[in-house]
């Protein structure tokens, strides 16, 4: 052994190889992820846009710490950690444009860092390419520059699995076991039931091999992210338990629930498919989604082969676990909940194309690298389709939402104010407004409060035009709005001075 050098422990339950690279290895292989992470911001902004207007999921979380409108209602599956992520800019900023460069910036800086954990793990061409392909998915690119969770709870699945590896590797290094506990922390702040199931491999291999460092630090990760949870379970709903229960509730009650077909309808460019009654898509659009197993399982095969089996098959059990609820134990879909487990299958999927088109001694193999090289095209273009649909609706249904909110305000409803019905949630942020329902998911005013508050300040109701409108607002003026009607209370005091 060189003299300087640490000895790194391998033996049972530990990496096949040791992972000794000199520092002038590691930063030629920062140069391909800094330019994967800066070029994913980048697509965002160009592809995407920063002006495109908050959905409704965002305007839940932003509203939470946003300064120029009341906060939503917060229901119970919902956790802070994406009103804590864009509290720098919310909280003293409405500008969504400048929101959108945040994010923007911010993802590509995140994914970078959670490739960063996994160098000497794999090369860093193969890093490089897992980025690479992770970020050009249309659902990587549309949620990017968004207040959503879900690619939060990847970032930190992948940089949780990677620095466990680590810490498994070397039980002298402590570096890891902070970068176990971060990626923990991030998953449970953003989603606690996601980041429970994507580290069940990793408790599994804790209690197996009695680690109890790493055991500490994955545990005291979770707890850090999900005790927050916890505790407004108790202030907020009643209990532990209580949340769980309302939670399911909102989400179709958990269970035995096959939805595999609705992702792949979901594929088309659905953000929410809830009923999934659309119809299967082209082949086109979800052939990747068949391919991606059968890579990952080649990955697989090639680590056995060159004696890696661990760093490979951990990231596919993960992954594996990740996505099982979102097929299997919901009714509905949406592409975002399969984040974690697209970044996860990424490591193993470039690590298997890198072996289809190169030879053992490194000499491109011409044929191969046509054939993938021709499939990675179709994939790009199906990808890019996909995302120019889904954000040419989006910014015309969050177009719509502003328009009513222009509209609302020449007609005298102004903050203070209040909004119910149907999407009053995003059209009240708007508008500035407060937001009510007297049922449904959102749940959190009665008639009866609905009615005293309209005495004090202006309050709409909203419907789909040619829908009854609800009971206690039939008598209300009624006015059309961008895809909506509002009937408008009659003002404070107008009994008064009839």
């Amino acid at each position: 052994m060189a003299q300087g050098t640490r000895p790194m422990l391998v033996g049972a339950g530990r990496l096949d190889e040791a992972l000794v690279f000199g520092r002038s290895r590691r930063a030629r292989g920062d140069g391909p992820l800094a330019a994967v992470a800066g070029a994913f911001a980048l697509a965002q902004l160009l592809l995407v846009g920063p002006s495109m207007g908050l959905g409704w999921d965002e305007v839940v979380y932003v509203s939470q710490v946003a300064a120029d409108a009341p906060a939503a209602f917060f229901s119970a599956p919902r956790a802070r950690g994406v009103s804590l992520l864009v509290w720098p800019v919310a909280s003293w900023s409405s500008s969504t444009t400048l929101l959108r460069f945040y994010l923007a910036v911010l993802s590509g800086l995140g994914l970078y860092l959670a490739l960063r954990a996994w160098r000497g793990l794999f090369a860093a061409r193969v890093l490089a390419g897992a980025g690479a392909l992770f970020a050009t998915l249309w659902v990587t690119l549309f949620y990017g520059p968004q207040a959503m969770p879900n690619l939060w709870v990847a970032y930190g699945a992948l940089l949780c699995v990677g620095c466990f590896l680590r810490a498994r590797a070397d039980r002298l290094d402590k570096r890891p076991l902070w970068g176990v506990l971060a990626g923990a922390a991030l998953m449970a702040w953003m989603r606690p039931t996601d980041a429970v199931w994507v580290t069940l491999p990793l408790l599994a291999l804790v209690v197996q091999a009695r680690h109890r460092r790493l055991a500490g630090a994955l545990a005291l990760g979770l707890a850090a992210g999900g005790i927050p949870w916890v505790i407004e379970a108790y202030v907020s709903f009643g209990g532990l338990r209580e949340r769980l229960n309302e939670a399911s509730r909102i989400q179709g009650d958990l269970g035995w629930n096959l939805a595999v077909d609705d992702q792949l309808r979901a594929l088309v460019g659905s953000a929410l498919c809830r009923p999934c009654d659309l119809a299967t898509p082209h082949p086109a659009y979800y052939a990747w989604w068949f391919v991606l197993p059968l890579l990952a399982a080649c990955g697989l095969a090639v680590a056995v082969r060159f004696g890696r089996t661990t760093r490979t098959l951990l990231p596919l059990a993960c992954a594996t676990t990740a996505a099982f609820p979102y097929l299997f134990l919901i009714g509905y879909a949406a592409p975002r909940f399969l984040l974690p487990a697209y970044l996860l299958l990424a490591l193993p999927v470039a690590d298997a194309l890198r072996h289809l088109v190169t030879a053992p001694n490194g000499r491109l193999r011409p044929a191969a690298a046509a054939v993938v090289a021709f499939g990675l095209a179709g994939h790009l273009a199906v990808q890019y389709v996909v995302l120019d649909r889904i954000v040419d609706r989006t910014d015309s249904a969050r177009g719509d939402w502003a328009r009513s909110a222009a509209e609302l305000h020449r007609l005298g409803v102004r903050p203070p104010c209040l909004l119910t019905g149907h999407h009053a949630i995003p059209v009240a942020h708007y508008t500035g407004c407060g937001s009510g329902a007297i049922g449904g998911h959102n749940a959190n005013i009665s008639r009866a409060g609905i009615l005293r508050t309209a005495r004090g300040v202006p309050v709409g109701a909203l419907s789909v035009p040619g829908r009854e409108p609800p009971r206690y607002a039939s008598d209300w003026e009624l006015h059309r709005l961008a895809g909506l009607v509002v009937r408008i209370a009659p003002a404070p005091g107008a009994d008064d001075t009839a």
